[in-house]
């Protein structure tokens, strides 16, 4: 462990709040005395952090300025290129400007905006070349969710095991335990469940939670059960893009109509996989209709 930790972690519940989809908490929570300086702008990037998780893009763009460190100029980056696809080009160009700058470069936090940017890019080879040295739990758990994305278990199973030296009971080891299972499927899928009921159990229910076990409901074929946390999380979160993909496959299953959940999705998150599949799926058929006319 590095030799810092000796000291109270100021900010061990905000990030717990953060990592576990709790971003109102972290918000309202983060009136944090005696910091640190450079504790200060992590609490500043994980506020900011969450207002982006609730889609308040502007706001973040609006509150840093160009005077401020390198970690929150790196977030900053995030919510431009989230705020929407004309500012995408704009974003990576400045965000590679910044990493190649030998004195901010391997900064963590700009390490992880460039993995997370480059992940939601499908460049995921780009996204490990700046998570793979990992050196904090957060970068190690992206390179996880990077290695599953590219249907790679084998190599998250050896991060997962890093992390687990480091700190077995971190919560962010706890979420990868469980996305590893989730990607591994068959008796692996009850332990992803345990893992997400536990997380429950130690902190408040978030939508994050939620759609774990929903997903886990739905892999066991317990699709009721999946619909009713589905409607919990969205109690939560009426926006949340993976409680509404997650309802329409649950839906699916259960033969109920699911298109109010898919005209959401469409409407508030156009560039989702589900949606894309969705209109893909419709030109074929379309296609397969005016085909058989002719």
């Amino acid at each position: 462990m590095a030799a810092g930790t000796a000291g109270p972690d100021h900010l061990f519940n905000l990030r717990n709040n953060f990592y576990l989809g709790a971003y109102q908490a972290s918000i309202n929570n983060s009136d944090i005395p005696n910091l640190s300086p450079d504790e200060a702008v992590e609490r500043d990037c994980l506020v900011f952090r969450s207002y982006i998780a609730l889609g308040s893009y502007q706001l973040v763009i609006n509150e840093i300025d160009a005077s401020a460190a390198t970690p929150l100029q790196a977030v900053k980056l995030l919510a431009l290129y989230l705020s929407g696809p004309d500012f995408k080009e704009s974003a990576i160009s400045n965000l590679k400007e910044l990493l190649a700058d030998p004195a901010v470069g391997n900064n963590p936090t700009l390490r992880l905006i460039a993995g997370t940017v480059f992940m939601h890019e499908q460049d995921y080879n780009e996204a490990l070349k700046y998570t793979n040295a990992g050196g904090t739990m957060e970068l190690n758990a992206l390179t996880i969710q990077i290695f599953l994305k590219m249907h790679r278990s084998d190599y998250a199973e050896r991060q997962l095991r890093l992390m687990q030296q480091v700190d077995e009971d971190h919560t962010l080891t706890q979420l990868a335990m469980a996305w590893l299972s989730l990607a591994v499927g068959g008796s692996k899928i009850q332990e992803a469940y345990l893992i997400f009921q536990d997380l429950s159990e130690k902190s408040q229910v978030t939508s994050l939670i939620l759609n774990g076990k929903a997903v886990c409901c739905m892999h066991m074929g317990n699709f009721d059960e999946a619909e009713t946390l589905l409607l919990e999380a969205l109690q939560k979160d009426a926006k949340d893009p993976e409680t509404l993909a997650n309802l329409v496959v649950c839906c699916l299953h259960l033969g109920k109509p699911s298109s109010r959940f898919l005209s959401q999705l469409k409407i508030g998150h156009p560039d989702h996989l589900l949606v894309k599949r969705a209109l893909e799926a419709e030109q074929s058929f379309n296609l397969a209709v005016l085909q058989a006319a002719g």
